[in-house]
């Protein structure tokens, strides 16, 4: 069980669930998709004791509370943008995984400013990004979830969030170019996002170092001492 408890903030259309802890430079933890501010439990708790760590759940995850009719990557990037105003921070490093690096691409092209230094854990701009087994497997997935839909069950939040990796997520070659956020990616060495279009986000983003972490998948990469280890590097430099 997590040391830190949820806390709220009212955003005009939303309420955020997140926790916040330790002192010192503001770090953001983004989760994926249809996770939440769990996933980063350690990070908050051992490793970024020294950062004034906050991790928000994401419209339509864990405990925040919204209603929509569909959701965006560009949709969750103006949430943590407008909740960073609630919380009076000026400055702060952010540190997504995979849908929440999506979200961290969207923060440096949208606010540098506020942004300044960026870690993005296996994003991917386009769905064709994906590995076709798991685009076929998240297609799958949302035909059940419309059965089982129409025979009463309440899905729609888990399609909706579905959908997030069946589209692209609204960022072009040339927004990728205009970025002008210090980024670096990470992604595993057995990656659902094909290495290909990770080195091309790479490639993309002026000045954006891309490393790969060896020995893991794209579900345990931020359990990997190397991940924690590139991460509080690229920070503390």
């Amino acid at each position: 069980m997590s040391q830190f408890e949820t806390l709220y903030a009212d955003l005009p259309d939303l309420r955020i669930a997140y926790r916040e802890g330790g002192r010192g430079t503001p770090l953001l933890f983004l989760h994926g998709n249809s996770e939440s501010k769990k996933i980063f439990a350690g990070y908050q708790e051992i490793h970024f004791k020294d950062f004034r760590t906050l991790a928000p759940d994401s419209r339509g995850h864990g405990q925040s509370r919204s209603r929509d009719d569909s959701y965006t990557i560009s949709r969750f990037s103006d949430d943590v943008i407008a909740f960073c105003a609630a919380k009076d921070i000026k400055k702060a490093g952010v540190v997504g995984y995979s849908d929440g690096g999506n979200i961290a691409l969207f923060l440096g092209l949208k606010a540098p400013h506020l942004f300044t230094k960026i870690v993005a854990v296996s994003p991917n701009y386009l769905a064709e990004g994906i590995s076709a087994k798991w685009l076929k497997l998240f297609r799958a997935a949302v035909k059940l979830l419309t059965f089982l839909g129409r025979l009463g069950f309440r899905t729609r939040k888990s399609i909706m969030r579905f959908m997030l990796m069946l589209n692209d997520i609204g960022l072009s070659d040339d927004d990728l170019r205009a970025i002008r956020a210090d980024i670096k990616i990470l992604y595993a060495e057995k990656d659902l996002i094909h290495e290909e279009h990770l080195l091309k986000i790479a490639e993309l983003i002026p000045g954006c170092s891309i490393t790969r972490i060896s020995g893991c998948n794209h579900f345990n990469i931020l359990n990997k001492r190397e991940t924690i280890e590139t991460i509080r590097k690229y920070f503390l430099a």
